[in-house]
């Protein structure tokens, strides 16, 4: 035999003792304390409006909170913008073929996204719409949400009262068409103004009155908001209060207002209560604004689902998670807060 040979059956020799030679043993048991396994871990979606929003930054701040709490996995996604309801479309069906069990949605188009969210129930997943009701609110399990409808009355009874024996030249830098939150927090305006009566809460058409000069769409960005208050001056310099649908947008039109020399002639009224936004009532930028809270929306929203998981009660209905108008100029008969309550609990859990 050749010593090529011998050298190669010694080495086959020496593997195979190494192999075959040792004890196989049962794998330890997991601890009690263990992960789940990927395959059992609740999977909970978040689909919000933008990435970028203030708003919606600490929406998901919550929902992440939650979820680390409860020790289950959140994936997230969201729309390249504002009324991208094809971006929302996508991120809803990739979270379902993850595994999620359970999806909210803080819908961009409240009418566009109904078939989707029906197809997603239908597969057993349970749906639940933040901040903005779907078209119809029945579409979704259940929503945890501001009254819209009543952040926008809030602020128009406190214009109201500021504005006192002055005649009324509004302009309303809305949301953009057929989205209930931008509709719910118009009226509301307007109606809590007293230019307006009747209107319906949960509609998604915004109602207008003749003292309503100009309306220009904003989609709640900052420079879009700045770019339609400088419309409204052209169509008419003597606006004296303006309405907007969210705190980026009116600090583009106070922008807008102190290019033009008129930013200490006209009130700015708005919807949100962040901490910028608070700041701006702190400033003198923003006179009024009802404060909501997302966190309270997002922890409220997967808590629900973790639990009927887990076999709760399956989420249902609407949960109203609180609105409160800040102001440093109070106003007789108004219900409201001072900014230092504001800065306390912006965008907070209260």
């Amino acid at each position: 035999m050749s010593l090529k040979r011998i050298a190669l059956l010694a080495l086959v020799v020496v593997l195979l003792a190494a192999c075959g030679g040792a004890k196989t043993e049962a794998p330890a048991a997991a601890p009690e304390t263990a992960a789940p396994a990927a395959s059992d871990q609740i999977i909970v979606g978040l689909i919000t409006k933008t990435e970028t929003n203030p708003f919606f930054v600490k929406m998901k701040e919550g929902a992440q909170a939650e979820a680390d709490k409860l020790g289950v996995k959140l994936l997230t996604g969201a729309g390249a913008k504002d009324g991208d309801n094809e971006g929302q479309v996508t991120a809803l069906e990739n979270m379902i073929n993850a595994g999620a069990k359970g999806i909210l949605i803080t819908p961009s188009d409240t009418k566009a996204i109904v078939p989707s969210i029906e197809k997603a129930r239908a597969q057993g997943v349970v749906v639940i719409a933040l901040d903005t009701a779907t078209d119809p609110q029945e579409a979704v399990d259940a929503l945890f949400a501001t009254d819209n409808f009543k952040a926008g009355l809030l602020i128009g009874q406190w214009a109201k009262s500021a504005m006192g024996d002055k005649a009324p030249v509004i302009a309303t830098l809305d949301l953009q068409p057929g989205i209930t939150v931008g509709a719910q927090r118009h009226n509301g305006f307007l109606q809590g103004f007293g230019v307006i009566s009747g209107a319906d809460p949960n509609s998604s058409d915004l109602v207008n009155a003749d003292v309503v000069v100009c309306s220009q769409d904003t989609h709640g960005d900052q420079t879009e908001g700045q770019t339609a208050m400088e419309n409204c001056l052209s169509k008419n310099p003597d606006i004296n209060l303006v309405y907007t649908i969210n705190e980026p947008a009116a600090f583009g039109a106070y922008t807008a207002l102190k290019n033009a020399g008129k930013e200490k002639d006209v009130l700015i009224v708005s919807v949100d209560g962040g901490c910028k936004g608070v700041q701006g009532v702190v400033d003198g930028q923003i006179a009024a604004t009802s404060q909501q809270y997302p966190l309270k929306m997002a922890e409220l929203g997967v808590k629900a689902i973790v639990d009927y998981i887990k076999g709760g009660a399956k989420p249902s209905g609407y949960t109203d998670t609180g609105v409160t108008l800040i102001t440093d100029m109070a106003q007789a008969g108004v219900d409201g807060q001072n900014s230092a309550y504001g800065v306390a609990n912006c965008w907070g859990t209260k």
